[in-house]
């Protein structure tokens, strides 16, 4: 019977739904669903038969699936809730979404598990597999279902780190979250030895070396999405300190207007990234997304007739149709090496992750002026600082005017919650720290401040776009470069032709309701 019916064919299901009297769902919201009713159903048997209970409704348990003739499982669902079932029919898409964005939000916390700790752990319990997903692990060992459900949280909060800190009487593990960092729970100190060995093992560390720093990776699965982890462990005072940091491979790459570029300076970046030859370099401190918008300047213009390769340390994304390396210290394989070897690839286009010395800076600026677009990183304040970086290198001035035609820089602000931000009135003090004054801005503008909301888990601020400035090296701009001028004089002359400075370029972000005043002043202290 169930071969009657192909479950990945939306529109055979909704016909039997109509025929046989079935409630027919185009598509599944997963908030309104119990998860009291949702957790006594284990994942894996909801994701192998295609079935997902929704909640009880007058004594009946209703759920729905993408297999009507598959009577088993109907059978199990009446043992496990001991009522009868009333079954809906679903899309076996919109049903698998829906089953790993259900089982995502019923995962137990971190917190709640650690609640049930038991008083007893022993380190051979440490040493099982990685389950194929941590949503459908069923461990006894306690320091295992924490770190799991550790995990399971960060992944469900979208935090791109995990510190887990120890201090002379605690153990404190911590989120970071659109770049802040909160805390989440404080497991008991006398299982910080066995929570480390334990994430040691899962990415395959030496758990016996406790005096050298270690790093690690580890590939887990959260329902249904692969996350990539890299793992950093380090000796401290008070015990070895791990930060794990996630990489969801699942999340698509972004376009650069949804990094949040206006529309008039995406034109000319999209000018520019066509450029025959030259280096075109992103700057900003750790963390502002430097690569990820390098990530985007390739895939906008990566085609079949392009010979794109990249060295980064380490890779974050698979691109299609790029070769990616990735640095090996361990082997010799560093930025200046790898990109050495790329020269004889017959490249087009290079991506150099950083460009950290002068050997790297040497070859990518050789390689600019032999006919190569080259894209790097490097990590300066702002845009007309790159230069004087390359100077400080040891880079001739007159090659650098020659090879360099323009300089991102980039912070990154959080983005108010939409749920809860509040509308209010700065006063001119605070309005002068952005840049602008009152008079200057059209009546009625409004300013938003974060409120505090479930929505947001009560920071006011929900994701992180870029705020950015543009250096386009022009003739003006090359002949200061080669009189060797200080970068605020590139950037007043650049100003003479338009060039807005990104300050100037956040206070649109505030005036529009995207950001606070107060995020941008913090994100761009460090460039008054």
């Amino acid at each position: 019977m169930a071969d009657l019916v192909n479950p990945g064919t939306g529109g055979s299901l909704s016909a039997v739904a109509g025929e046989f009297g079935f409630e027919w769902l185009a598509s599944i919201d997963v908030k309104t669903l119990d998860q009291d009713v949702i957790s006594k159903t284990p994942f894996q048997f909801a994701r192998d038969n295609l079935i997902l209970p929704m909640g009880m409704v007058e004594g009946r348990l209703k759920a729905v699936t993408s297999r009507p003739f598959s009577l088993e499982p109907w059978g199990d669902m009446r043992l496990i809730y001991g009522a009868p079932v009333d079954m809906a029919l679903a899309d076996e898409d919109v049903l698998q979404t829906a089953i790993n964005q259900a089982y995502d939000l019923s995962a137990g916390s971190a917190r709640a598990t650690m609640d049930d700790i038991a008083e007893a752990a022993d380190l051979s319990s440490l040493v099982d597999g990685l389950p194929e997903d941590l949503l459908e692990t069923s461990a006894e060992a306690p320091v295992i279902r924490l770190v799991n459900s550790v995990l399971v949280e960060a992944a469900k909060e979208k935090a791109s780190d995990i510190h887990i800190e120890p201090y002379e009487r605690e153990l404190v593990v911590r989120f970071r979250v659109d770049g802040a960092l909160r805390n989440v729970i404080k497991p008991p100190k006398k299982f910080q030895s066995l929570i480390v060995s334990r994430v040691k093992i899962m990415s395959g560390l030496d758990i016996a070396e406790k005096r050298l720093p270690q790093d690690g990776r580890l590939k887990i699965v959260i329902a249904g999405k692969e996350i990539d982890v890299r793992v950093s462990v380090i000796p401290t005072a008070y015990g070895e300190r791990v930060v794990l940091r996630l990489l969801d491979k699942s999340t698509a790459l972004l376009g650069f207007a949804e990094l949040g570029m206006p529309a008039d300076m995406r034109e000319v970046v999209g000018k520019l990234i066509r450029s025959p030859h030259g280096i075109i370099l992103v700057s900003g401190p750790t963390g502002s997304g430097k690569t990820t918008t390098l990530y985007a300047a390739i895939s906008d213009i990566n085609s079949p007739d392009k010979n794109i390769i990249t060295v980064e340390d380490p890779v974050e994304y698979q691109l299609s149709g790029v070769g990616q390396m990735q640095v090996n210290v361990k082997t010799g394989l560093t930025f200046a090496s790898g990109l050495r070897s790329i020269l004889r690839q017959d490249p087009d286009i290079i991506m150099v992750g950083e460009i950290r010395d002068k050997e790297t800076a040497q070859i990518a600026v050789q390689a600019s002026l032999t006919g190569h677009l080259v894209f790097s990183t490097i990590h300066t304040n702002d845009a007309a600082g790159a230069v004087t970086r390359l100077v400080d290198m040891g880079i001739e001035p007159f090659l650098i005017s020659s090879s360099l035609i323009g300089a991102l820089a980039q912070r990154l602000v959080r983005v108010l919650c939409p749920k809860c931000k509040e509308p209010y009135r700065p006063g001119p003090e605070h309005l002068a720290e952005l840049g602008v004054a009152m008079a200057d801005l059209p009546v009625g503008t409004m300013f938003y401040r974060p409120g505090a909301c479930p929505e947001c888990n009560q920071s006011g601020y929900k994701g992180r776009i870029g705020v950015f400035e543009l250096l386009i090296v022009d003739d003006p701009i090359r002949s200061l470069i080669a009189q060797k001028a200080d970068s605020s004089a590139i950037k007043k002359s650049a100003a003479e032709r338009g060039f807005s400075a990104m300050r100037e370029r956040a206070a649109s972000a505030v005036i529009s309701g995207t950001t606070s005043l107060e995020e941008v002043v913090r994100v761009t202290a460090d460039l008054d």
